[in-house]
């Protein structure tokens, strides 16, 4: 018992899907690669510095 031979409509289908695909791919390979260019930077100034300073003594809230 053989396949039918495919249809051409198949054919079409899967090149496009192929390249939904791979622009799908290549976006996430973009994004990706920002996110560790900017992870890998020195820390942001702003991230150093305490998240809760200290009430100076002898005032009130």
């Amino acid at each position: 018992m053989s396949f039918p031979p495919e249809h051409e409509l198949h054919k079409r289908r899967l090149g496009r899907n192929l390249g939904l695909g791979l622009s799908l791919l290549a976006f996430v390979v973009i994004v990706f690669g920002m996110t560790i260019v900017k992870v890998s930077r020195e820390p942001h100034p702003a991230a150093a510095k305490p998240a809760v300073a200290a009430p100076a003594q002898g005032t009130q809230p």
